[in-house]
């Protein structure tokens, strides 16, 4: 499994299989399995739209690798199905369909049970059993699945479980997600400039390991909604940012831990199973290699630790205490360290060099353990000496004094000769002869054969580290959940520290502010700034807002291009970046708890879809008219202008008395004059106009 899960993870590729399964009382119930954290995401909700928005806001957001779905059947009410929504919105090859015998909810129970890391009575499992019976259906084929495909077994007690867990947090659908620009930016070309517009998530992309980006990622599409949760992380980030010398530690303290940790760390959850008939297939060295590479990371990140101990030892706030008394003052990882050390060498490191990696996991195992080892070892040795020894003869004989001769994992040892060097021709010598560029890669049948026995002398060395390695591995899954705990703080941390103080420290001083928030207070945002447009423009002009109980609606007005829409788009990436625990750019900003955010900008119709651009628009502010509460946050840009001015008139005035019985707060942007009549019957509704100043030939944008 190791050699799986990895590729199923490795880079940016997903690695999350999914399985969902509806009833006809429009219940979806969804189980999202990563593999790369060795995390089960389980939700259950009821789709209150036809064309199954929540399901597709949540397929944007795992973006999984397979999906797996029960046979087609139609759908309550004219609805499509999620099984044919999958097949719509996923690649043929994503989707994957077993029998509905395989979501069997009692199964599922069970098999959560022996899985989760946490106890059954700490995470309510006789309570779920009954409420999200589909989701632990859901469970049930996707855990089936993964153990036939993968060929693996799921250790137990390694899993972490988390119930109902995408409505623990902000709700954003899919279509806001790109017309606020948080994951891919609508256009990278910023007209008139050399710049090159980024998205939100690419302004914070500066995480040093895949774990990170894809916790940020995670955070930016579900923002937190737990205050308490949310000033823990503030608190972390006002110390990094007081304390400069906890900064550049933790900066220098990450980087000692090896770029995959977080999925190596979780690969010891999947253990591969042993076929009858196995003995009787060649052994795969690939998968011993992995292996074998999978515990030098883990010794690195071990050997990691007490330098981040030392750094974290003074730290004040609650998360880094919390961090330096579950991580560093745990026994545990010293014991483990101990145990690695007794059979692997000390000075084993992790590396990306491909000889190096060869050379350090044929090595890995110390001397005198296995004999058969120990010789298969001197034969490397040996065959590698010989190839340098015919590549330093091939330079003296053939007058070649710059041949090179690199390795790579497919191809062994080949050489390189430079163009230059070439007076007409190779000797015969030479074979398999290719240019590249200003060099020439080429081989011998010498250099050949001793590649094949490099090989193979590398292969059984691989072999029997594998074979030595089994006990250790089986002493480390006993305590799986140190492993899971240490991959889970080094994402939080990278996120924390290479990410959000990364990006404030590079701004100039007091231009982010930390955020502070209450239950059911306004939210006041002054001098406010669009987090991504602002570094682009050094003359951006700052704007307030201010919404409250008494005045939950304001109404923004101003000519084109006076800057509506960024002033829209700016709120609410305020409010997103306070909610994952970040700085925000304001001189100051409070905020309360948003649980949705509804976005209703931008024009164009969809042709996929049959859907005009004021199809399109009505759709939009349907779903949102259907699923606003009164702690969402809704901005609409122009609504009503994809029709005749009557008609765009009497849809926009309906939708603002109707969200203003919501109590939500919203900001409506609009070129009707009309609309301003609201303010003179409706007490809660202010309007803000764009004042514009002509300077210098330019547009100076201010409310």
């Amino acid at each position: 499994m190791e050699g799986d899960a990895a590729g199923a993870g490795g880079g940016d590729r997903s690695s999350i299989v999914i399985g969902l399964i509806e009833n006809r009382a429009k219940e979806v119930g969804v189980a999202a399995f990563d593999l790369r954290s060795a995390s089960l995401h389980l939700s259950q909700y009821i789709e209150t739209s036809c064309s199954y928005h929540n399901t597709k806001t949540l397929l944007h957001f795992y973006d999984p690798m397979v999906a797996i779905v029960p046979p087609n059947k139609t759908a309550a009410d004219g609805m499509v199905g999620v099984s044919e929504l999958v097949g719509k919105h996923l690649p043929t090859n994503k989707k994957i369909t077993m029998a509905r015998g395989c979501f069997d909810d009692t199964k599922g129970a069970v098999m959560v049970k022996n899985l989760s890391a946490r106890d059954p009575s700490a995470l309510g499992l006789d309570t779920y059993c009954k409420q999200y019976y589909l989701c632990l259906a859901a469970a049930s084929a996707t855990i089936k699945w993964i153990e036939s495909e993968r060929g693996v077994i799921i250790t137990n007690h390694s899993l972490s479980v988390t119930f109902n867990g995408s409505f623990d947090h902000m709700n954003i659908d899919s279509t806001s997600v790109q017309t606020l620009e948080i994951i891919d930016p609508l256009h990278t070309e910023l007209w008139g400039t050399s710049n090159k517009k980024k998205s939100l998530f690419q302004m914070l992309k500066t995480t040093k390991t895949t774990g990170g980006t894809r916790l940020l990622r995670a955070n930016l599409l579900q923002p937190l909604k737990d205050i308490q949760t949310i000033n823990t992380r503030l608190d972390c980030l006002d110390e990094l940012m007081s304390n400069e010398e906890l900064f550049f530690g933790l900066t220098q303290g990450l980087r000692k831990f090896p770029k995959e940790s977080d999925k190596v760390l979780c690969h010891f959850c999947f253990k591969p199973k042993k076929d009858t008939d196995e003995v009787l297939k060649p052994a795969n060295g690939r998968k011993s290699q992995g292996l074998i590479s999978d515990i030098i990371v883990l010794k690195t990140a071990l050997d990691a630790i007490p330098f981040l101990s030392k750094v974290l030892r003074g730290a004040k706030s609650f998360l880094l205490r919390n961090i330096y008394q579950t991580i560093c003052e745990n026994p545990k990882y010293a014991s483990m360290r101990k145990r690695i050390g007794d059979v692997i060498d000390e000075d084993v490191v992790h590396s990306r060099a491909p000889f190096v990696t060869c050379t350090q996991q044929c090595f890995a195992i110390k001397a005198g353990i296995d004999g058969l080892l120990d010789v298969a070892r001197r034969s490397f040795c040996d065959t590698s000496e010989a190839i340098h020894n015919l590549a330093n003869k091939y330079r003296e004989d053939f007058k070649l004094p710059n041949l090179k001769i690199p390795y790579n994992n497919r191809l062994g040892f080949y050489f390189i000769v430079p163009q230059k060097d070439i007076t007409e021709r190779l000797p015969n010598k030479f074979i398999q002869v290719v240019r590249h560029g200003k060099n020439v890669h080429c081989s011998s049948l010498e250099l050949a054969s001793l590649n094949a026995r490099n090989k193979s002398a590398a292969a059984e060395c691989f072999l029997r580290t594998e074979l030595c390695l089994e006990g250790l591995i089986n002493e480390i899954r006993e305590d799986i959940g140190i492993l899971t705990l240490l991959a889970e703080v080094l994402c939080l941390l990278d996120m924390l520290v290479n990410s959000f103080a990364f990006t404030i420290s590079t701004k100039p001083v007091d231009r982010y502010t930390r955020p502070e928030f209450t239950d059911d207070g306004p939210m006041a945002i002054n001098a406010g700034r669009h987090p991504i447009l602002e570094s682009l423009h050094n003359d951006f002009v700052p704007n307030n807002l201010f919404l409250s109980e008494a005045s939950n609606m304001v109404l923004v007005m101003g000519p084109n291009m006076s800057g509506k829409s960024t002033y829209l788009q700016q709120i609410c990436l305020i409010v997103i970046l306070a909610q994952i625990g970040c700085y925000v750019p304001a001189q100051f900003a409070s905020l309360r708890v948003v649980d949705r955010v509804f976005t209703r900008i931008g024009t164009g119709d969809n042709v996929e879809n049959n859907s005009s651009t004021f199809m399109t628009e009505m759709k939009e502010t349907a779903f949102i008219m259907q699923n606003v509460s009164s702690k969402s946050l809704i901005v609409v840009d122009e609504l009503g202008r994809a029709t005749s001015s009557s008609d765009g008139l009497a849809i926009a005035w309906s939708c603002c008395e109707y969200l203003l019985s919501t109590k939500a707060y919203t900001v409506f942007a609009t070129h009707m004059e009309s609309l301003s009549e609201l303010a003179t019957i409706y007490p809660n509704v202010k309007i803000l106009h764009f004042e514009v100043d002509l300077r210098n030939d330019r547009l100076d944008f201010k409310v």
